[in-house]
């Protein structure tokens, strides 16, 4: 049913923040330019660094090479691992190539790694709730293969089964929807009541904070849009959270995907974009909806955002020596220019 406008009211688009790129996802696109801008190319991906077209068709035509396998790598080669990490096989194997690796796995993911880790090392079953077949959920479930299980969803908590009911926790995948998980969880706390959890909630901040801002607006429209690929968890996450609170949603990889005949009769449309999505989308999909109509444009900020991530040190310290050599060129430069003024003001009649 479309929400009525008042006398005078124009159709609305509301802009939802928190939206697009997180820390991790910036961190890990700097990674890549900067490793081509100090290396050249070509320069090694494996995976795609994040999960979007956009965004890895731009990396690619600048000399990335995004591969499915270390077989792909040539031996010595310089690789990056992606935002969703990867296990110690991955690492033995990447190594036993002699691949010059730099690691752009997204310190959120780490904390869930080393999380595995310290579980499996005292005794515990973990129960790990997230997509199966997802790059993040592989490289956590790598680090104890042996006490590890997936939980993809309630179906499966319900049947899951460990050897000491007494020492049983449960990780979770970064990007999943925080109503999913709950359910989940819910579940497992049921079967094991002495479950424990990570010291802190494994969801991301940023999944979080859009899912939130995404419920919150949702009361106010007719449609939500979400900008972001199809192979990007998070982003399918917003448009679950918008028709969990009862209104249509749809994903869009860019403006050229919006049919004119979702917005009949719609007056009020969010907009929002997944973790992985540029804003430069957003913007083109703003302006193709004020060219249907919606000219009433609105910025909506739910919960603001600052978080930056640090660089790896292996690459920090190869960009410090580089500013350093640029700086002594540059310095050597301005001193040839001023002896050249030097010489011609003494050799002038």
């Amino acid at each position: 049913m479309a929400l009525q406008l008042s006398p005078g009211e124009q159709k609305t688009l509301y802009r939802i923040r928190p939206r697009g790129f997180c820390a991790g996802v910036v961190r890990a696109i700097e990674i890549v330019k900067l490793a081509l801008d100090i290396y050249g190319p070509p320069i090694y991906v494996l995976h795609e660094i994040v999960h979007n077209q956009y965004v890895v068709e731009g990396l690619r035509q600048r000399g990335a090479v995004f591969v499915e396998t270390l077989e792909e790598v040539p031996s010595g080669a310089r690789l990056i691992f992606s935002a969703h990490g990867v296990s110690p096989k991955v690492r033995q194997q990447a190594a036993a190539r002699q691949l010059k690796v730099i690691d752009a796995t997204c310190p959120l993911v780490t904390k869930v790694h080393l999380e595995a880790m310290k579980f499996a090392r005292q005794g515990y079953s973990i129960l790990l709730i997230g997509d199966r077949d997802h790059a993040e959920v592989e490289g956590t479930a790598g680090e104890a293969p042996e006490a590890t299980q997936l939980v993809s969803n309630v179906t499966e908590a319900e049947q899951v089964a460990v050897p000491e009911p007494s020492r049983v926790v449960f990780l979770t995948q970064t990007t999943l929807s925080q109503y999913d998980t709950r359910e989940i969880v819910a579940r497992l706390r049921t079967r094991f009541p002495a479950l424990r959890e990570p010291p802190a909630e494994d969801i991301c901040y940023a999944t979080q904070n859009r899912q939130k801002a995404v419920e919150s607006v949702a009361q106010r429209v007719e449609l939500v849009l979400v900008v972001g690929s199809k192979s990007s968890a998070n982003s399918n996450r917003l448009v679950e959270v918008a028709q969990r609170a009862g209104v249509r949603a749809l994903l869009i990889e860019d403006a050229a995907a919006i049919d004119p005949h979702w917005l009949a009769d719609v007056n009020r449309v969010g907009l929002t974009a997944g973790a992985s999505a540029p804003e430069v989308l957003v913007e083109q999909v703003s302006a193709r909806l004020q060219q249907l109509g919606f000219t009433q444009v609105e910025e909506v900020e739910l919960i603001p955002e600052d978080v930056r991530f640090a660089l790896p040190a292996e690459l920090t310290r190869v960009t410090r020596r580089f500013s350093v050599h640029v700086f002594l060129a540059l310095a050597a430069l301005g001193l040839l220019a001023v002896a050249w003024f030097v010489w011609l003001s003494l050799t002038r009649p």
